[in-house]
Parts: structure tokens; sequence; C-alpha cells
């Protein structure tokens, strides 16, 4: 049975989780509009991956005998006011879930939850990928992405990103 502080804040995450897709998906939304696809696609396989995180919480607080609750997601600040701001802000959301985390992995360690420990083992490595990921994405839009060619390149190369499922065998 999972300590009821630990149970919350993993409940949370859930949310957070479906947070971050919606997010994502509001900034390929803005990219494809403006006619950017490959950054729409690359923001659209970002929130794939989100909402695969969401079902992994989901699923280890079912296997640990939790309640899951659903809460009301917000809807994101999808105002945009140009190429780089979806890029920025990216990479402020992703600093925001690695605290998140780091906290939840804190809680359980105080707790000594050993196996919420190695279950969040996977996601401390995987934030740190994803922050790394976002800052490397807004360095090439800061150095590219204000020429029209270059734009045209990342946009392009962005296209290629492929979604990859994660698994619950993290």
């Amino acid at each position: 049975m999972l300590d009821a502080k630990l149970a919350e804040l993993l409940n949370n995450h859930v949310n957070q989780e479906f947070y971050s897709a919606y997010l994502y998906l509001s900034m390929s939304n803005y990219y494809n509009e403006e006619g950017l696809s490959g950054f729409g696609h690359w923001f659209s396989v970002q929130a794939q991956e989100e909402l695969d995180h969401a079902i992994l919480f989901s699923q280890y607080l079912h296997n640990n005998g939790a309640h899951v609750a659903l809460k009301t997601i917000e809807a994101p600040n999808a105002n945009f006011t140009g190429f780089q701001e979806p890029l920025q802000e990216s990479l402020k959301h992703e600093r925001l879930v690695t605290g998140l985390i780091h906290n939840i992995y804190a809680t359980a360690n105080q707790v000594k939850d050993f196996r919420t420990m190695q279950f969040l083992n996977w996601f401390v490595k995987e934030q740190g990928e994803e922050e790394k990921t976002a800052e490397d994405l807004l360095k090439k839009f800061e150095l590219f992405g204000q020429d029209g060619k270059g734009l045209y390149m990342l946009d392009s190369e962005l296209s290629e990103r492929v979604y990859t499922q994660t698994t619950e065998d993290i």
C-alpha cells in the first residue's frame, strides 16, 4: 500500500502529464497554423509521449492499490507571439516537470518506498533527456531560426521525428 502523501503526489502527476500533453498539442497546433509542419509534428510526438507517461503513472497507482483521481486539466496559454516562444516555454515546462518528479522521488525516499523510487528512476533519467532536448532545440532555433533557409532546414529536420511508445517495462 502506498503512503497517502506519496499516492497524492503520484495522482497529481498523472494530471500534470496530461496537462503536458495538452500544452504540447497547443504548441503543435500553433506551428501547424503558422506553416511550420515539422515543428508541429515534433510537438505532436511530444504530446503523445506525455500521454504515455500519464498512463504509466496511472498503471503504477493501480498496481499498488491506489485510486486514480483524474482532475480538470487547465487549458494552456496558446497565444504565442513568435516561433521562439513555444520553444522557450517547452524548456521552462520541462524544468518544472523535473522539479515535480524530484519532489515525488524525495517523498518516496523519505517514507522508504524503494519500489516507487525504482519506478521513478526512469523518469528522472527521462527528464534529463527532455531538458537537454528542449535546450538543444532552442539553441538550434537561436542559431538558424532567424534565417529563412535555416528555419526551413530545421523544420525539415523536426518533421523526421518518430514516435516510439513508452512501455510499462521502464
